[in-house]
């Protein structure tokens, strides 16, 4: 093999190998990504849609619906990505095969030659009569090293032969299994869509029924958003209330503090930046669920002259599941909220989370919390028979977006 040659195929290889490990880390967290989504459809399956309801609320079957619609899209999309990588990654391989094709041929050539030659000059007299025939000793020396570098050269021919016909051995069964792995994905997106469509249909069946008398339902919403909101206005008040309080309770080293803002002690301070250190990390307060609301305000998707506003988020768990604190943290507070169910407060340093919603609570105002620590159980609705848990998460008096805090939530 010429040395243009062998410089050729070593850039080759490096710049398949480099892209085959790139397409490697994509095709990882893209089967990451897909398997998130298959339990979230399992989760959204189980929470909203196998529990035993005594009536059906069609705006409840809507927006159900709907987050099943949403995952059921985005699993489309995942699936036609990892489709298309691997449509690339059979690309790239069969590229390959076709060059170590012709370097195999190259090397299978070389050796041909190397074969003839060597047969030629084979026998022992030869060889002798080659050495013999040296002008002088260093002559003969050197035709001594040339025949041992021709013979070391055509066994490294030899081996490279074998080499380069495992590898071309083992593409093909890989290209066979990419191959494999694609139809698989293409049959699987091809079931997600059937399955899509037979939700659109029943969404748009029960969409014509809100459309049928969209201000009564219009009307429901917006009294379900009072109702919310006054919920909101209690929390806020026990939050300022708690922070009061605490501030009250707090030894002469504390610094800071006011009727909004926490007297921070320097373990409460240390205990406030780790918070801060872990956002994004944050562990969900369920150990399975689904988030049913989202923090902020949002526009009904089938009514759009109606906005919702969720203060924190809302998720579905099954039924006689436990809520459990996000982080270490001191108990501020245990409250009944007034028509509604009970709430907890944990101040985390200048940070509070509060969990709503539970039916019974197991710790008690001065109790010092671990991450992950039961806390009491969570409510089931008699009506709809989900059972929900809204978290929220506030630094002092002003409200945050748990989804910032709580990891891949």
């Amino acid at each position: 093999m010429t040395l243009r040659l062998l410089f050729i195929s070593l850039l080759t290889l490096l710049l398949f190998s480099n892209q085959a490990q790139a397409q490697k880390d994509e095709r990882t967290v893209l089967e990451e990504k897909r398997q998130e989504i298959l339990q979230e459809i399992k989760q959204i399956n189980l929470l909203l849609f196998d529990t035993q309801k005594k009536e059906r609320s069609v705006l409840s079957e809507v927006e159900d619906i709907d987050k099943r619609i949403r995952a059921q899209e985005n699993l489309i999309r995942i699936t036609n990505r990892q489709a298309n990588l691997l449509t690339r990654e059979i690309n790239v391989n069969l590229k390959k095969i076709d060059q170590l094709r012709e370097e195999l041929a190259q090397i299978k050539e070389d050796y041909a030659e190397m074969v003839v030659k060597s047969y030629k000059s084979k026998s022992r007299k030869s060889r002798i009569m080659f050495l013999l025939s040296s002008r002088d000793f260093l002559q003969a020396y050197k035709r001594v090293q040339y025949m041992n570098q021709y013979a070391k050269y055509r066994k490294e021919q030899g081996e490279s032969i074998q080499r380069k016909t495992v590898e071309l051995q083992e593409l093909n069964k890989s290209l066979l299994e990419q191959q494999k792995q694609k139809q698989a994905l293409i049959a699987e997106n091809k079931k997600t869509k059937e399955a899509l469509r037979k939700e659109k249909e029943q969404q748009e069946a029960l969409v014509a029924e809100l459309k049928k008398d969209e201000s009564k339902f219009a009307s429901q919403i917006r009294s379900k958003q009072k109702q919310a909101d006054e919920i909101d206005r209690q929390i806020d008040a026990l939050v300022r209330a708690a922070i009061v309080n605490s501030n009250n309770n707090t030894g002469a080293d504390a610094t800071g503090g006011s009727s909004s803002t926490f007297a921070l002690t320097a373990e409460a301070k240390a205990l406030g930046n780790s918070f801060t250190s872990n956002k994004g990390k944050l562990p969900w307060p369920v150990t399975n669920g689904v988030v049913v609301k989202r923090f902020g305000k949002h526009r009904h998707p089938q009514l759009p002259n109606v906005e919702t506003f969720c203060s924190g988020v809302e998720i579905a768990t099954s039924t006689g599941a436990d809520a459990r604190s996000i982080f270490d943290g001191v108990v501020l507070d245990v409250k009944q909220i007034k028509g509604a169910n009970k709430l907890v407060q944990i101040q985390h340093g200048s940070y509070i989370s509060v969990y709503y919603n539970l039916s019974s609570v197991s710790v008690s105002p001065g109790d010092k919390v671990t991450t992950k620590q039961q806390i009491g159980t969570i409510a089931k609705n008699p009506a709809s028979g989900k059972t929900i848990i809204k978290l929220l998460i506030y630094k002092n008096t002003t409200r945050l977006n748990p989804a910032d805090w709580v990891y891949r939530m």
